[in-house]
């Protein structure tokens, strides 16, 4: 069955997930988003701060177990979950709010194409680039923990203004909206 297929009621299951329930389904991704990147920062501590060796430096879920960072399954499944959310919740979005979260879309799927990129080399063992590693496109520019970061960055900035924009529409995005997001009081207070 597929994810826009019938629920009971006639109704599909994204309009369900973007009407009624896009607000708790938001937060659950974000919280999401946190974890990961509570993730990244802690690995950025490790390395920057107590001056841990890269391989070392594997977050928290990476210490207890190493084998979903070094098998690529933690960052893949991360950057699938990260693709599936941010185009399951699209249609929840309109007007500007809807502009930048499928900017966010659109660094996304490259991020995922860069960690399946990752991911086949780790699974098969196959390393592209002439490396003796797994090696992603962009990798080849920048170090890979900064990698990481800048795409967190750049993936998450425009969800954040997305977010906002969809918290405080104008007008006539407030008319469009299939969701109840945003406050009476600021829809009410809003230009036009």
């Amino acid at each position: 069955m597929s994810v826009a297929a019938a629920r009971p009621g006639g109704v599909r299951q994204t309009d369900w997930l973007n009407g009624v329930h896009h607000r708790k389904a938001l937060n659950l991704f974000m919280i999401v988003v946190l974890a990961h990147w509570a993730e990244h920062l802690t690995q950025a501590y490790q390395i920057w701060v107590l001056g841990w060796p890269v391989p070392q430096a594997r977050g928290v879920l990476g210490l207890a177990y190493p084998w979903l960072v070094t098998s690529e399954w933690l960052h893949y499944g991360y950057a699938l979950v990260m693709l599936v959310g941010l185009w399951m919740l699209r249609r929840g979005f309109v007007g500007r709010a809807r502009g930048w979260w499928l900017v966010a879309f659109g660094i996304q799927f490259w991020h995922h194409i860069e960690h399946l990129l990752l991911f086949v080399q780790a699974q098969t063992g196959t390393f592209f680039f002439g490396r003796s590693v797994p090696t992603s496109v962009l990798q080849l520019v920048l170090p890979r923990v900064e990698l990481h970061l800048f795409y967190n960055t750049v993936v998450f900035l425009p969800m954040v203004i997305a977010i906002i924009l969809h918290l405080r529409p104008n007008r006539a995005e407030a008319e469009l909206m299939t969701c109840a997001c945003a406050p009476r009081l600021a829809v009410a207070a809003s230009t036009p």
